[in-house]
């Protein structure tokens, strides 16, 4: 498969009474069609930003975004309009996102008037029954306003509204974390069948790595702006290596009280993402952090195929001594 989607050095910064604000600073990847890339990290890392800059919901400081071979930074007002089309998102609270004046019949109806798709009543109620089947809602439900239904019917129409224009590319915006736990199992699944289906490109933004396990195909771990590791999400799992993803994944519950996973503990302060210092922005928090990453920002290195490691003790010249690579989670 193709790739219908890549970032290359994307920056955004928000100027603020403090100073400058580094929300995304130098991230760099690439998606291929019909794909999952899970991203994650704790809140305040820049992941809904990521996802915004993506579907020029915000405008970024510099980088590229070359979707379907083309550098969208440069497209104009118009070009965005049309580029709806292909690219949508779905976001975290379904109740602030969707209009509560509005049915359900006219929140997953309005992308489809917008763009004229359809040219009669009659073909657009067809058309929107048809996606409240696809996404699981009943047909009865087709008048009903938001504050009469529950998170995940609620959440089920915010997806039916991205999926309305038939796009190629959608950033789930932590879709799934207002919901209980069986309903996001439901909706996950809702969204694997329907990327199998129609071939769909997902960025999938959360802080629970159950998911991301669940769901991607390539993780990206952020922290505080950057993109500290990127692998494949099975080799991520069974092999992390920056200290930070280690320090998320040692995390994860393991209901089993024989099968106990050692605990790695990220104690320290947390750097300020204001006028930002240079070196490691993990060091403070890190357990292995020497001089040198107290002073020096690490190079994003390909320590094996598709892993890329952000660290000063992680690549081919320092695996074999490496304190962060001796110790796996």
């Amino acid at each position: 498969m193709g790739v219908i989607l890549e970032v290359k050095n994307l920056k955004k910064d928000f100027a603020i009474a403090a100073g400058t604000l580094h929300a995304v600073d130098g991230i760099s990847f690439r998606l291929e069609q019909g794909k999952t890339l899970g991203v994650v990290g704790e809140s305040g890392c820049g992941k809904s930003t990521l996802g915004k800059l993506l579907v020029g919901l915000e405008r970024s400081t510099s980088g590229e975004i070359i979707f379907q071979g083309r550098n969208i930074e440069q497209a104009g007002k118009a070009d965005w309009k049309m580029l709806r089309k292909e690219m949508q998102m779905v976001f975290q609270d379904p109740m602030s996102s969707l209009d509560p004046r509005l049915c359900a019949m006219d929140l997953i109806a309005e992308p489809l008037k917008i763009f004229k798709v359809c040219r009669t009543r009659d073909q657009l109620e067809q058309r929107v029954r048809g996606l409240m089947e696809l996404v699981g809602i009943a047909a009865h439900m087709i008048y009903a306003f938001p504050h009469e239904l529950d998170g995940g019917r609620r959440q089920r129409i915010g997806i039916a509204r991205a999926l309305a224009l038939e796009p190629e590319f959608i950033v789930c915006d932590e879709p799934v974390s207002a919901l209980d736990v069986s309903i996001q199992a439901q909706v996950l699944n809702l969204l694997k069948q329907i990327q199998r289906s129609k071939g769909l490109s997902y960025l999938f933004i959360t802080h629970d790595l159950s998911v991301v396990k669940h769901i991607s195909d390539d993780v990206l771990v952020m922290y505080m702006g950057q993109m500290v590791e990127k692998a494949p999400c099975k080799e991520l799992f069974r092999t992390p290596i920056h200290p930070y993803t280690r320090g998320l994944l040692s995390a994860i519950p393991i209901p089993s009280l024989r099968n106990r996973r050692k605990r790695v503990l990220m104690e320290g302060e947390i750097t300020s993402p204001v006028n930002l210092k240079p070196g490691c922005r993990f060091a403070p928090r890190c357990p292995h952090a020497a001089e040198r990453c107290r002073r020096e920002q690490p190079a994003l290195r390909e320590v094996s195929p598709g892993h890329f490691v952000s660290c000063h003790f992680a690549g081919p010249d320092a695996l074999p001594d490496s304190p962060v690579c001796k110790e796996r989670v």
